[in-house]
């Protein structure tokens, strides 16, 4: 048993002591053509780099989907008010067209989703209101949100400090808030918001809790849809209805509004159009947002409450539903197509570079015809010589590869700040982009040294 371990350590002694031989003359070989070899090299460089590049996009992509998955929320349908969509045959102009009536989207419809449709878990309703924001002397405009209880589940909204609406205060419509981190930053910078008042239009609410801050760009937040929540101030979904405003009910101050002269000129040059959309929706609820329980369920879903509203609206189409699973699937899918391109290109430079290392390796094998055959006279033989020039190859393209991940690095970065799409690097890739330029070395030096060690060492020396 010793024997074989003593034995076992001497192969190793000398494979390594071979191995570390073949590395010295091929970095000697190398040392004495330094800008050929560092022109060969680049195209292993911007193989790697781009290989580089590609994974960092890939992953910085993966991440920015998941982020924005936890912002909407999983297994989300989301159901929004539209303008009425005219569907149907040609008719002739002097024909009348009945239109139909239509109640919009209503706190009705939110609890008759979450009791007829066997696979919805919870639904919530929200409603946003254009309001200003009080407290000892500052006044700043800000969004009034009325919601469920299950709303910030649903949104993924974390709770910084205090508590969330209880069942009775939103059953009751009591006036309570829960406000944004920035709301909290800039009007109760040095005391407890807990317990403390502040006035939301001409009514005062009384904070029970306040937000974790969230940090979403406005780019992000125009794509998907939503707003910034730290500046929001969150109210129950009953107290909106009550105490501020319910557009599903015709009220004295309404009709009071209408018969002010001038109420139907067409155009205010002063109203803007977010105002303008306030004042024309007659929708009670601006958003339900739909929990359900199985993911593979949500186009069916969708599909059901699709024909559902459709009949409790009288055939009129005033909502959309949307998916934003499968919005940013189809987002993910475009991307990795991307990715898929950046890579076939990444591969062609990878060929032409390993191409490169193969051409130069053939001409250095003719240049050094004499060098191989004084070598083999002095008892070199012939895995020597394919060690040698294998070696040489090798040490070429992973010094292109190391060189690559150093600019795949950086052009992650430079990707990142100018084009605005987010990259990681991670130490995957890097393994990945160095294994792939080692590979390389190996399969196109491989024919050059075998090349080399199958020279007749008699014509080699009577070579000229």
């Amino acid at each position: 048993m010793r024997l074989d371990a003593e034995a076992l350590a001497r192969v190793r002694a000398r494979i390594v002591a071979h191995v570390l031989f073949s590395m010295r003359t091929a970095l000697e070989a190398v040392e004495h053509n330094k800008l050929r070899a560092s022109l060969t090299s680049l195209g292993i460089l911007f193989g790697v780099a781009s290989v580089i590049a590609m994974l960092a996009i890939g992953k910085g992509a993966e991440a920015e989907i998941l982020a924005q998955m936890r912002l909407l929320g999983s297994n989300n349908v989301m159901i929004t008010p539209l303008v009425e969509q005219k569907e149907g045959p040609a008719k002739e102009e002097d024909q009348k067209e009945v239109k139909k009536y239509t109640p919009g989207l209503t706190y009705a419809d939110a609890k008759a989703i979450a009791g007829v449709v066997p696979s919805v878990e919870v639904t919530s309703a929200e409603v946003v209101l254009n309001s200003s924001i009080t407290r000892e002397g500052h006044r700043r405009s800000g969004k009034l949100v009325g919601v469920d209880t299950s709303y910030f589940r649903l949104t993924n909204l974390e709770l910084g400090n205090g508590e969330w609406f209880t069942p009775l205060q939103v059953e009751r419509g009591l006036p309570v808030a829960i406000i944004g981190h920035g709301v909290r930053s800039r009007f109760f910078t040095t005391d407890n918001p807990i317990g403390r008042a502040i006035k939301v239009g001409e009514t005062w609410l009384t904070v029970v809790g306040v937000l974790a801050d969230r940090r979403v760009s406005r780019e992000t937040a125009q794509r998907l849809g939503i707003r910034d929540a730290n500046m929001d101030v969150y109210i129950p979904v009953h107290t909106m209805l009550l105490r501020y405003r319910n557009r599903a009910q015709l009220t004295q101050r309404d009709i009071e509004l209408a018969a002010r002269p001038g109420q139907f000129v067409t155009a205010d040059s002063s109203e803007s159009e977010e105002q303008r959309q306030e004042r024309t929706n007659r929708n009670q609820l601006d958003r339900i947002i739909v929990r359900v329980a199985d993911s593979r369920m949500v186009p069916g879903v969708a599909s059901v409450l699709q024909r559902m509203l459709v009949r409790r609206h009288n055939g009129v189409i005033d909502f959309e539903i949307t998916v934003p699973e499968l919005l940013l699937r189809q987002e993910e899918r475009t991307k990795t197509i991307f990715n898929v391109v950046l890579g076939a290109i990444a591969s062609i430079s990878l060929v032409v570079g390993g191409i490169g290392i193969m051409n130069i390796m053939l001409a250095s094998v003719l240049e050094r015809i004499r060098e191989i055959g004084v070598r083999r006279a002095v008892g070199a033989t012939q895995h020597d010589i394919l060690f040698q020039f294998l070696s040489e190859a090798v040490l070429i393209s992973v010094a292109g590869g190391l060189a690559g991940i150093l600019v795949g690095t950086g052009l992650s970065s430079g990707i990142e700040k100018v084009a605005g799409i987010k990259t990681i690097v991670s130490y995957l890739s890097v393994v990945i982009a160095f294994g792939v330029s080692l590979s390389v070395g190996l399969a196109f030096g491989i024919v050059p040294a075998y090349r080399a060690a199958r020279q007749d060492p008699v014509v080699c020396l009577r070579y000229e």
